[in-house]
């Protein structure tokens, strides 16, 4: 072994020996909690998250705290996290905030917005730009504390069993998509529904539905999306990025030690990364494979994104002059992205299209 690996290998036992000593020589008190995620136990990137958490958190502190992750149904269905938590049913549960859309709209902002921040931008806002201070003063409110939870990144969008060219063709169209991005449809003449990540697959194939959107081609694969809906549509306008968050009841945060608050954000921080760059490691292969197996891959028209685009618009000024909440972040999230796409535009997006004509010619 090298000497520099010896060294850092070392050093990383060593402080994981001394953090568990000092939980030992603290007389820190053993914590149970319960956590119920919103998602089967057949997405390992989704469940796999929550359950990373736990392992993280019960290693940290040498087994003295430990989250019990519970799959949608064991404890409340997959929609009802958020109850649970503000509740006290449990003492911390792992969802997306836009399923909760009709509670409060300004919570769906916790997810995302359509044409809004992606993955990278997301976390800026969160760690960096203020993000995470201004939702905390929403959250508390529910009787929660919110952490960020993993990203599914910029989602594909969706799975539809006749192709849409125009705006004309999604008039009646019966689409499972929630939170803004259903609204925007819904102007443009859809009908959005609210479904279940378990009943998607029985949905479309009795033509409950007609469409729907879920997360990219990793997870839709295990899904078996394509046998029923073959067209498969980019991009998913309405997540740009998709954050997922950790809910922790009030009462449950307030007693825990500080050096298990510090261990949970470090660790909830870890996982939020870790889903992430998954989703970017296995989403290429992924799609070769839904393609090969029948996937029809099409981009919504430059129409649709137009009227998609000005609808949004409508109803974030219209939410704004009504919901005081919304209004409150939605300022302070638009702010941020209109200096994000500013520093994107002149250096990164610059590099990344040029990248992409070498890898044509390339190819050609």
């Amino acid at each position: 072994m090298k000497r520099r690996q010896f060294i850092a290998k070392a050093g990383v036992i060593a402080g994981a020996t001394m953090a568990s000593s000092a939980i030992a020589q603290t007389n820190t008190p053993k914590i149970k909690w319960r956590m119920t995620t919103s998602f089967p136990r057949n997405l390992d990137l989704l469940y796999g998250t929550s359950q990373r958490l736990a392992d993280s958190v019960y290693a940290m502190t040498n087994g003295e705290f430990e989250i019990q992750v519970f799959a949608p149904g064991e404890i409340v269905p997959s929609t009802q996290v958020f109850d649970a938590v503000q509740n006290g049913t449990v003492e911390m549960g792992h969802s997306t905030s836009n399923y909760y859309h009709g509670k409060n709209k300004a919570l769906s902002i916790d997810t995302c917005l359509p044409f809004g921040l992606t993955t990278r931008m997301q976390n800026a806002w969160y760690y960096a730009g203020g993000g995470t201070e201004i939702l905390r003063e929403l959250f508390a409110k529910y009787n929660i504390v919110n952490f960020p939870g993993g990203n599914s990144n910029t989602q594909m969008g969706g799975w539809f069993r006749k192709e849409v060219k125009t705006v004309a063709d999604l008039k009646g169209l019966k689409f499972r998509i929630p939170g803004f991005g259903g609204e925007i449809f819904s102007r443009l003449g859809a009908i959005p529904q609210n479904i279940a990540v378990g009943d998607i697959y029985s949905s479309l194939e009795k033509g409950t539905i007609d469409a729907t959107e879920f997360v990219g081609p990793y997870d839709d694969e295990k899904l078996g999306l394509q046998s029923v809906a073959p067209y498969y549509y980019t991009p998913g306008f309405w997540e740009g990025s998709a954050m997922l968050t950790f809910y922790v009841n009030q009462d449950a945060w307030g007693a825990l030690p500080e050096q298990y608050k510090i261990i949970f954000e470090r660790a909830a921080a870890e996982a939020n990364m870790w889903m992430s760059a998954q989703y970017d490691a296995k989403s290429p292969e992924a799609l070769a494979t839904v393609i090969q197996n029948g996937a029809k891959l099409r981009s919504f028209s430059k129409e649709i994104l137009q009227a998609a685009y000005d609808v949004a618009q409508e109803i974030y000024a219209e939410e704004s002059e009504v919901n005081e909440d919304f209004r409150k972040i939605y300022s302070h999230w638009k702010d941020f992205l209109n200096k994000e796409y500013q520093w994107f535009r002149v250096n990164e997006n610059i590099f990344q299209q040029f990248m992409f004509s070498q890898l044509r010619k390339q190819r050609a």
